[in-house]
């Protein structure tokens, strides 16, 4: 640890926005001083003071309160959004380059198909039909992130296929399962781990653009893209506080995802580790 953290630095920095999310999302109960529906009284969009940390909104709520428990929004989201694209990413690039052939040429003008049309239109689309909901939310946007990774999980695959290990498993015998699953999978962990989390700032910044724009999770439950579109950006002159600090975590969740990715990539992937 003490190693990541001296050559790493950057990456360190985004593990501790990364833990305190977590610790924000799992006990926003605890943490918050107020629910994040809850009004307090002669508090109408006070500045930030020792009562209110961050200030108070338009309907007399805290806004630290809401923080913490808008992070729980883009954890769970989050998260599972990136569960539920990387099984289907792992599934599908593991399959089209292990089989190949007319099945991978297939797969791949699918995917190739389905990419060709703009992220946002395929995701307004699916909210449109959908509706606006939390689950509704992470397989939109899973859709587009499954087909993305998918193609960098397929060309990790094709690299594995061509080890000296995987042909002895096959002059060996062995099937198909066991071939991907004890052979194939250990050797693209460290590239679906690195995927999982540079991925999850891209996902909680689609979030945030989607709540932005209506589409997200629906009120009273507070989400920071929401709270930017709604009452931040009404009252922005008149209360700046309002729609700064949900920007501020916006902008911390994904700098933290993104620098632990980079340097989660560096550590595991032993093309990039150097040597001496």
């Amino acid at each position: 640890m003490a190693l990541f953290v001296r050559r790493k630095p950057l990456g360190a920095i985004g593990a501790v926005i990364v833990v305190a999310m977590l610790v924000m999302a799992l006990f926003a109960e605890q943490i918050a001083p107020y629910r994040y529906d809850e009004t307090v009284r002669g508090a109408r969009m006070k500045p930030p003071s020792a009562a209110h940390w961050l200030g108070t909104d338009n309907l007399s709520r805290d806004m630290w309160s809401r923080i913490v428990y808008g992070a729980r929004v883009s954890i769970t989201v989050g998260f599972g959004t990136i569960a539920l694209a990387i099984s289907v990413a792992t599934a599908v690039g593991v399959l089209s380059a292990y089989f190949g052939g007319l099945w991978d040429l297939g797969v791949q003008r699918v995917v190739d198909a389905w990419l060709s049309f703009p992220y946002l239109v395929i995701i307004l689309s699916v909210m449109a039909v959908l509706g606006p909901g939390r689950l509704n939310l992470i397989v939109s946007v899973a859709i587009i992130l499954a087909a993305t990774n998918s193609r960098v999980i397929r060309g990790t695959t094709l690299t594995v296929m061509q080890s000296q290990f995987v042909e002895a498993a096959r002059a060996m015998g062995c099937g198909h399962a066991r071939i991907i699953v004890r052979h194939l999978l250990p050797n693209i962990t460290a590239t679906i781990i690195i995927l999982a989390t540079i991925g999850l700032g891209a996902v909680i910044l689609a979030e945030s653009a989607l709540s932005f724009l209506g589409f997200g999770v629906p009120p009273p439950y507070p989400s920071w893209g929401a709270m930017l579109s709604g009452s931040g950006r009404t009252y922005m002159l008149r209360a700046p506080w309002m729609a700064v600090w949900p920007g501020v975590a916006i902008s911390l969740a994904v700098f933290g995802f993104n620098m632990l990715g980079d340097a989660l990539r560096d550590v595991l992937d032993p093309r990039l580790r150097g040597g001496r």
